[in-house]
């Protein structure tokens, strides 16, 4: 579905330099913290910013070659870019009959507005950010999109809102095989409640590429004190930071440490806390 190779894109302070692949029927989360290159990389693939080398194909063929029937095919939401808060939805869906031609599903859209009491004769202006949220979303899927790319759906909505967007997008993917998604997030919980895979990317470079159950079910963080780190066994440990209580060692194989190292206090590893010490984050 989408190949990244060798994306590379030079800024005065910044270099982005990655690579990577994804295939039909797979959610990937895309992790970073601000500024660590994921807009770059949203943008490119939208061929809305020219990288300066490296090739990115979509759908089989680079994206400055798709076509506008493949344009349509691929569905976006950002956190900051819409339609004039100054239109209503029934104005909007005139711009989307338009756009899309036979592509825009009036009835479905119709359909998901009136299940998300969206007024479609307000003017969007005077819907709250959780609304809002949902209108970016239901009009992302409301042309039959095979590729989704999703900036920060959910960033500043409560866990109500929140879960009825994934829920919207979790029906969305079940209708119909072989759609794909790209979807960056601070809230961890959502990603691993939704994503097959992660992609830890810092400073332009992609850290760590995992599925998001091995993350989850054999990642961990070791609890060391200063006197019981020298004797610690190094080969399986991924990066380690300095803690108050001593230090803090993120591995892949947290059984192997649970079963010889019993006296170690020993928690699975979220996607926040693998993130914060790939980068050697700070203690939060």
């Amino acid at each position: 579905m989408l190949e990244i190779k060798n994306l590379k894109k030079t800024y005065p302070h910044f270099q982005l330099d990655c690579s990577f692949t994804i295939g039909a029927d797979q959610v990937v989360g895309l992790v970073g913290r601000n500024g660590s290159g994921k807009t770059t990389i949203f943008r490119s693939i939208l061929d809305l910013l020219r990288p300066d080398s490296g090739e990115i194909h979509l759908f089989g063929k680079p994206v400055s070659q798709l076509s506008e029937a493949e344009r349509e095919r691929i569905g976006v939401t950002f956190p900051n870019s819409f339609f004039s808060e100054q239109f209503t939805i029934n104005e909007i869906k005139q711009i989307m009959t338009a756009t899309y031609s036979t592509k825009f599903h009036m009835a479905d859209f119709d359909q998901r507005c009136y299940q998300l009491n969206l007024p479609v004769d307000q003017k969007v202006k005077n819907f709250s950010t959780g609304m809002q949220a949902k209108l970016k979303l239901v009009l992302a899927l409301s042309h039959e999109a095979d590729f989704l790319l999703l900036d920060e759906p959910t960033s500043g909505l409560d866990v109500i809102v929140r879960k009825e967007i994934l829920g919207i997008l979790q029906d969305y993917l079940d209708q119909k095989k072989d759609r794909c998604v790209i979807i960056s997030s601070h809230i961890s919980s959502d990603l691993e409640q939704l994503c097959d895979f992660i992609i830890l990317i810092d400073d332009g470079k992609i850290i760590l590429q995992e599925e998001t159950d091995n993350l989850l079910n054999h990642y961990g963080i070791l609890k060391v004190s200063a006197e019981e780190y020298p004797s610690l066994e190094q080969a399986f440990i991924l990066a380690t930071a300095k803690r108050k209580y001593g230090y803090a060692c993120l591995t892949k194989e947290r059984t192997y440490y649970q079963d010889n190292y019993p006296q170690l206090a020993i928690e699975k590893g979220s996607i926040d806390e693998v993130l914060q010490l790939l980068t050697k984050g700070e203690e939060q």
